[in-house]
Parts: structure tokens; C-alpha cells; sequence
């Protein structure tokens, strides 16, 4: 029996409501929305490997959940789908340390491509949710990158499950 996959998409910090501020009464929660619903797909659909994009913002929350709850579930992999070796490049420090700490601990490193085109964060995408069983995605409904991962993966037919980052609703699409 294959692996079940599921992929990560989502707002940066700025596009957030509560922005860089991960103290905020509304990041904790939201933090919290993910944890269910990734714990779900672990228990109810058997979800074994997750992907994220390793982007600020979202696909780092996800990440940094999916590494704390392998104690939990020691059968649980995560891999990270990297648009270009530059990514964290113009990050801060405390950024990139982040970045590099998910990254080592990450189970498989999957490089798009060497250098920064301005298609390779799409291209990225459309990988994640190529090979991906089930889409996580924490999106507010507005036009953005994470809006067009979210069109492609409903093009492609694969289940998502939608958290918006202002109400913290989680739907179906």
C-alpha cells in the first residue's frame, strides 16, 4: 500500500492577520486548527508523509508541527520541496536559522531547481500537490500564490482542507 501524502500551502507572515507576531492570541490558535487536522489525517486516513514548502509563515508552522508530532507518531515523514538553493537568502538571521533547523530535520530534501526563476515557487507548488494525496492549505479566499495552488489542486481533483487564517473556520473544498 502506497504512502497517504499530504502537502502544505499557505500565507506568508505578512498576509496573516496577526503578521510576524506568533504569540498573538490568533497564530496560537490557528497553530492549534493545524495540529487537528494534520493528527486527523494521521488517524483517520492514514497520512504517513507530509510536504512542505519551507516558505515563512505557514509551511514552517506545519513543518514545525509535523517534526514535534513524530514522537507521537514515530512513522511519520516530512519532506521539503525547495523552489531554488537561494530560498532563505535575504531572510534575517534568526529566519534562516529556523529554515536550516526544519531542514535538518527533515526526512527528504527535494530541490526544484538550482537557481531563482520567477516561476519556481509555482513550479514548487505544483509538485507538492502533484504528489500529494490531500492538501492542507491556510488560505483566506483572496487571489495569492496560495490561492492558485489552491485552483490547481482543485483542478487536479485532490481533497482539500481549508483553514482560514481570519475566522479559523476549516472547511472542505
Amino acid at each position: 500500500m502506497k504512502n497517504k501524502i499530504c502537502a502544505f500551502t499557505g500565507h506568508r507572515p505578512q498576509s496573516l492577520p496577526f503578521g510576524f507576531n506568533e504569540a498573538d492570541e490568533r497564530c496560537i490558535t490557528l497553530k492549534g486548527k493545524l495540529r487537528e487536522e494534520i493528527t486527523k489525517l494521521i488517524e483517520k486516513e492514514g497520512v504517513s508523509h507530509f510536504i512542505t514548502g519551507m516558505a515563512l509563515g505557514v509551511d514552517m508552522y506545519a513543518a514545525e508541527i509535523v517534526l514535534d508530532l513524530k514522537t507521537t507518531y514515530p512513522g511519520i515523514t516530512l519532506e521539503s520541496a525547495i523552489p531554488c538553493e537561494t530560498q532563505a537568502v535575504n531572510w534575517t538571521v534568526q529566519q534562516r536559522e529556523r529554515y536550516f533547523d526544519i531542514a535538518s530535520k527533515c526526512d527528504k530534501e527535494t530541490l526544484i531547481q538550482n537557481h531563482y526563476t520567477a516561476d519556481c515557487m509555482q513550479k514548487r507548488n505544483r509538485y507538492m500537490v502533484d504528489q500529494a494525496d490531500y492538501i492542507i492549505a491556510v488560505w483566506d479566499g483572496r487571489p495569492s500564490g496560495t490561492g492558485n495552488t489552491v485552483k490547481y489542486a482543485k483542478k487536479q481533483g485532490k481533497p482539500i482542507i481549508a483553514i482560514n487564517p481570519k475566522t479559523l473556520l476549516v472547511e472542505n473544498l
